[in-house]
């Protein structure tokens, strides 16, 4: 049995329509679906055109918004400066892999802890709180520790892909290369 995807329609005048519920919804109930971890994709009502990233990227902007932010401007013009260049499409892939090993980390944790205190127990709530506190600045350190080491790594494999294809490309004339004058 496949999972049916639902249908969610953008009219011209920004309104949301849920083909499932046949109702009108916003983005905050959007965002509940993605939190639902329901399978969903938002349509142009005109023109049929898939709209769903863009849907999705507007309800990261109202997050970062609203309160504390997960990106910093840093990160942000980090990534901006991936697009158009030739490891865009690898870093999407490297991003995506990355937060969802990081989500599934998150669930073992999570499973671990309800498995010692059950689910709804108040100890294992605060237990979990505390852990977070506690491990918080160590994560961030781990993190931001790990987060270089990828990003010199990157640095070396860009590295290597420009003198490799130097090296495979220096027989041919380039204009204003040494082999042009030859």
């Amino acid at each position: 049995m496949t999972e049916q995807i639902r249908l969610i329609k953008k009219y011209p005048n920004r309104r949301l329509y849920d083909t499932a519920s046949s109702c009108y919804i916003t983005l905050a109930d959007v965002r509940d679906l993605v939190l639902a971890q329901d399978s969903f994709q938002v349509v142009d009502a005109k023109s049929g055109e898939d709209i769903t990233r863009s849907i999705l990227l507007q309800i990261i902007l109202e997050e970062e918004s609203g309160g504390a932010p997960m990106f910093t401007s840093d990160l942000l013009a980090q990534m901006i400066r991936f697009y158009g260049n030739a490891m865009q499409g690898f870093m999407g892939r490297y991003l995506e892999n990355n937060i969802k090993a990081f989500a599934e980390m998150q669930a073992k944790l999570q499973e671990q802890s309800k498995s010692l205190y059950g689910e709804n127990s108040p100890v294992n709530r605060d237990l979990w709180t505390q852990f977070l506190n506690f491990q918080g600045p160590a994560m961030q350190s781990m993190m931001g520790a790990y987060m270089e080491q990828s990003k010199r790594m990157f640095q070396q494999m860009q590295e290597q892909i420009e003198s490799q294809t130097r090296t495979m490309f220096s027989n041919f004339p380039f204009p204003g290369s040494d082999n042009e004058r030859k």
